[in-house]
């Protein structure tokens, strides 16, 4: 495993979050083997939210029994819309709410990195700096974000941050990943960072040298080696889940696909393994969260963190060209 430093977190990051959105973790069951497990391959960070449902909760169960708070990294996040009404949380009011029932759950009195996962553009950043601000004062929170913020919206948050002489945000959650979002697979201006249209975020971060924590870091498995390039589009939709294909499948991605697979074969690598050197690889300060129930699958992820692409290959990768 390798790690990275994030500011105000007071331990060293895994590079590879695990993503606690396993089923039997939604329903808030002892999950301790398998949180066990990826701590023993060197995961010590581990990605979870208010509305994961009880996901908090088997995570608080496994630091109970373990007694090793002081040795992992939590990454929690507030301020969700409404998943019935859609009704927008990103509010003082919903993220003081929210930390209050995360903290419960997990067991814990600081979460070390507390992101909020939605944005709400009508809002000002102000008051929501603040809070950030007054949750990081009162010791209940380490490093403070977003994730699903445009990085035009984080400066915004930012320069006020200066302007008051207070503490911005020093990490943020956008999807990342080879694939490029074709289309928002769940609402709520669900932000990717990948593709060929976002290369201005993309400079934005390597010039900031803000962490980026990216989801579907895998395009929620289009580069999992589940499914080939020239695979019949009824066996991909077959294999990937509606918002995979709502969200990854296009013509582009495909011929991605098809580059990555040829770059794994030079290397003698998984395709996985090339989708995610292709982020460890970037400029960009990045780590991955990643979701598995398979101790084996993960270890192929950690993998590649062994890998180090060139600007050429990545180059090939996103244009084709060597």
């Amino acid at each position: 495993m390798k790690y990275g430093r994030i500011k105000y977190v007071d331990k060293p990051v895994s590079r590879i979050f695990y993503g606690a959105t396993r089923p039997n973790m939604q329903r808030g069951e002892n999950a301790d083997e398998q949180l066990e497990e990826m701590f023993e391959l060197g995961i010590n960070a581990f990605d979870t939210a208010r509305n994961y449902q009880l996901s908090e909760k088997s995570i608080g169960l496994w630091l109970k029994h373990s007694g090793r708070r002081n040795d992992v990294v939590i990454l929690s996040k507030c301020g969700h819309h409404d998943t019935v009404t859609m009704e927008k949380r990103v509010t003082p009011e919903c993220m003081r709410e929210d930390l209050a029932v995360s903290l419960d759950l997990l067991g814990t009195d600081k979460i070390d990195i507390y992101i909020l996962h939605r944005d709400d553009e009508t809002k000002p950043v102000g008051p929501i700096v603040e809070t950030f601000n007054s949750m990081y004062e009162e010791k209940k929170i380490g490093a403070f974000g977003a994730s699903n913020w445009t990085h035009e919206r984080i400066a915004e948050a930012n320069a006020y941050a200066l302007e008051h002489g207070l503490v911005p945000f020093t990490v943020s959650s956008p999807n990342y990943s080879l694939g490029h979002q074709v289309e928002d697979p769940w609402g709520g201006k669900c932000v990717s960072i990948g593709g060929p249209c976002q290369k201005e975020a993309r400079d934005w971060y390597v010039e900031t040298g803000m962490p980026v924590i990216s989801y579907s870091s895998i395009a929620r498995g289009f580069f999992s080696g589940k499914i080939r390039s020239d695979d019949p589009e009824e066996k991909i939709r077959a294999a990937l889940d509606p918002f995979c294909m709502k969200q990854f499948y296009c013509a582009e991605n495909l011929m991605r696909l098809k580059r990555a697979e040829e770059l794994a074969r030079e290397k003698g690598a998984a395709v996985s393994q090339i989708a995610l050197a292709y982020l460890f690889s970037s400029r960009i300060d990045s780590y991955a969260i990643i979701s598995t129930g398979s101790a084996q699958r993960m270890q192929t992820n950690i993998g590649a963190l062994d890998i180090e692409l060139t600007q050429e290959e990545i180059r090939f990768l996103e244009e084709g060209e060597k």
